[in-house]
């Protein structure tokens, strides 16, 4: 069964407990940490799952955190269920779920936060101000309370891993970070939580996202420019009157920054990434994706 603590000392006690009972001397036990808001899916147990192979003692968290929310978006809705998400991490033998509120995270007069500056300059950054600043925070206060040796994330969401690993580097986490390949349905379509807004035919359509980027990407030599590409795709995605790009960035794994339109085509391991709304039958569902050239 999997250990649900509810506050920082029970955490940290279920943590220690478990590091007694191993068979290692305990300064050798490793702990794996995978962060996540819930409503879980086949994604986050393929973290779990590495989790338990890097690590001896697999440590989960559930938490919406409002801190990367901006006023127009979807906190309010988000998909939650407690319930099933416990089955899902017990299914794949999870050792401890924390399950903080934000009353625990951020309580009255709470005022310190963490940025991560270059994060403001990438179209994500500028598509949802003080999203990174959100995400650095609750991070940060995660990495505190649960002391890993690892933290696994998913490559979907590109510009968090970026946004991660410069934290991490940048005040001394003793924390690797390792990111994990994309899941995905079997069409194609990236696996999210904000997938449970999509009816079956909307994410039928909504895998041609994925399916373009491939496509765009694998003909790179028949476009001028990064200008002229990320307009081609644009302009192709858009064909479906249900979806509007709200970006396309063609940027550095390392940095997220935009590479510049005079190296072209893009060096390997560029990330190409997007933000598309899809506009469903019960709701509009702002979708990311990314590939790698």
């Amino acid at each position: 069964m999997v250990i649900i603590c509810k506050d920082i000392q029970s955490v940290r006690e279920a943590i220690h407990k478990k590091k007694l009972e191993n068979d290692k001397p305990y300064y050798e036990v490793k702990v794996s940490f995978v962060p996540t808001m819930g409503y879980l899916h086949q994604g986050h147990l393929s973290l779990v799952s590495r989790a338990k192979q890097e690590g001896d003692i697999s440590v989960v968290s559930i938490f919406v955190n409002p801190t990367q929310f901006n006023a127009n978006e979807d906190l309010s809705t988000y998909p939650v269920d407690i319930e099933n998400d416990t089955r899902l991490l017990e299914s794949v033998q999870t050792d401890i779920l924390f399950l903080p509120t934000p009353q625990l995270m951020y309580p009255n007069e709470y005022s310190t936060y963490v940025s991560v500056d270059s994060m403001d300059q990438v179209l994500e950054g500028k598509a949802r101000p003080g999203h990174f600043r959100g995400v650095a925070t609750v991070v940060s206060k995660l990495l505190n309370i649960v002391q890993p040796h690892s933290l696994l994330i998913g490559q979907k969401d590109a510009m968090q891993c970026i946004c991660i690993r410069r934290l991490v580097e940048d005040l001394n986490f003793n924390t690797k970070v390792i990111v994990c390949d994309t899941v995905r349905e079997d069409n194609g379509l990236a696996k999210s939580s904000r997938n449970s807004y999509l009816s079956q035919e909307e994410q039928k359509q909504a895998s041609l996202i994925n399916e373009t980027m491939n496509q765009f990407k694998n003909n790179t030599q028949s476009f001028n420019n990064r200008t002229e590409f990320i307009d081609a795709l644009t302009k192709e995605i858009e064909k479906n009157p249900l979806m509007k790009v709200e970006y396309i960035s063609i940027a550095s794994q390392s940095t997220g920054l935009e590479i510049n339109d005079d190296i072209y085509p893009p060096p390997p391991l560029s990330n190409l990434s997007l933000a598309v709304f899809f506009q469903g039958e019960k709701r509009k569902t702002r979708l990311i994706d990314v590939i790698l050239f």
